[in-house]
């Protein structure tokens, strides 16, 4: 049933303190305070659609968690999805499961570099893409977005120039961009998987955003550039968790198009990754894959609305915070350096906004004065951030008039 904004939110927000979440119950130990509005790791409010209960119901009632395999009917639900939403037609052999994009990112990183190979990311990236890279001892390799007024475009030139200086092995890149919301087109991602197919530069393409599309730009995988010409180069780590809610089911997936990768991939995983695929995890996403595209067209009119609203608000009220445009993802990207200093970003945010949220220094070095939202969310904590924002501002103006007055 086709529900309307309002009613959406009556039906599916819930309120998540109090029960382990990381989210809201982290607070404290994550930000020093348990009374922030939570608007920081990216997860939602809203409970998951009701196939997915009923499927989860049904396969807990049976009351056996042994092991298990992946059944056909999931290979189909997946590929019919990625079909219809993004014109993607995938095959059984290129898939390969894991507990989650991050964990698969770790684990590709590991498969195809060695230690001190130079990997390349495009910063401002999630800062597990920087974590990747360090924690496993390669040299870590950045080429800044160019950001013009709240719009970001791929450096391509000094991309190049960075694969060839530092004899670049991989690159990670990530579509939708997490934090700016860009979301690339073709002609973007097949000039930057030309540089890296002419350079032998094998590339990781996080598609877990794809679909959250929030303006109306449509989604393009780099499975389907230039009609699959780059696909030996290439592959792609996503998963139902953000687009369903469903993170802690811990089931993501790795498409290796190229047969010659897929056996460095198996060689390599047989050696440290013996797991059994997450059976609730596959029951929550095959379910989700079937029945949950009305929910998830409801759950984006929420993040639109509450994009429209922060974006409108603080251009009529304070214009100097430049908020990203919004193409895709639920996070919105804002930059605070024309209203607060950059090193005292996390004061004003904290102390005198109470919001809990991923510092843009988290993201690249060079980001300090930006702070990201997560808008999967009530409306009513967008609301509560903005006026906080205004409010803290508005004191500190005041603040500011008395003393110099005196």
């Amino acid at each position: 049933m086709k529900l309307s904004t309002t009613e959406f939110i009556e039906k599916y927000a819930v309120k998540r303190a109090g029960t382990n979440s990381l989210k809201w119950d982290a607070l404290d130990q994550r930000y020093g305070d348990p009374d922030l509005i939570a608007m920081w790791v990216a997860d939602m409010e809203f409970k998951v659609p009701e196939a997915v209960t009923t499927a989860l119901t049904e396969r807990v009632n049976h009351g056996v968690y042994g092991y298990s395999y992946t059944p056909d009917s999931y290979y189909e639900a997946y590929f019919a999805w990625q079909e219809k939403r993004h014109h993607i037609k995938l095959e059984k052999d290129w898939l390969r499961f894991d507990t989650g994009v991050v964990n698969s990112i770790y684990g590709l990183v590991n498969t195809f570099t060695k230690p001190q190979d130079a990997v390349l990311i495009l910063t401002p990236v999630y800062y597990p893409f920087h974590n990747a890279v360090l924690d496993n001892h390669r040299q870590l390799v950045t080429s800044e977005l160019v950001n013009s007024d709240g719009h970001y475009a791929i450096d391509f030139k000094d991309i190049e120039a960075k694969i060839v200086a530092n004899k670049v092995k991989l690159l990670i890149q990530c579509s939708p961009h997490n934090p700016v919301g860009r979301v690339w087109t073709e002609a973007e991602l097949k000039q930057l998987l030309a540089i890296c197919q002419r350079h032998h530069v094998l590339v990781i393409s996080d598609e877990i955003h794809q679909d959250i599309i929030i303006g109306k730009k449509p989604f393009v995988s780099a499975l389907n550039v230039a009609h699959g010409r780059y696909r030996n180069n290439l592959i792609v780590v996503t998963a139902p968790s953000k687009t369903f809610n469903l993170a802690a089911m811990l089931n993501s997936h790795v498409i290796i198009p190229s047969g010659e990768l897929r056996q460095r991939y198996d060689t390599f995983h047989k050696q440290i990754n013996q797991t059994e695929v997450s059976v609730l995890g596959q029951v929550a996403a095959e379910a989700a894959y079937r029945a949950g595209g009305e929910w998830l067209d409801q759950l984006l009119n929420v993040v639109r609305s509450n994009y429209e609203y922060l974006r409108t608000e603080l251009a009529v009220k304070v214009p100097a915070i430049k908020v990203a445009n919004l193409e895709g993802t639920y996070l919105s990207w804002l930059d605070l350096r024309a209203v607060v200093p950059a090193d005292l970003t996390k004061e004003f945010i904290q102390d005198e906004c109470h919001l809990a949220v991923d510092f843009g220094q988290w993201f690249s070095k060079n980001d300090a004065g930006f702070v990201r939202l997560n808008l999967a969310t009530e409306p009513k904590y967008v609301h509560a951030a903005v006026a906080n924002i205004i409010n803290s501002l508005a004191k500190i103006n005041e603040t500011r008039a008395i003393s110099a007055a005196e």
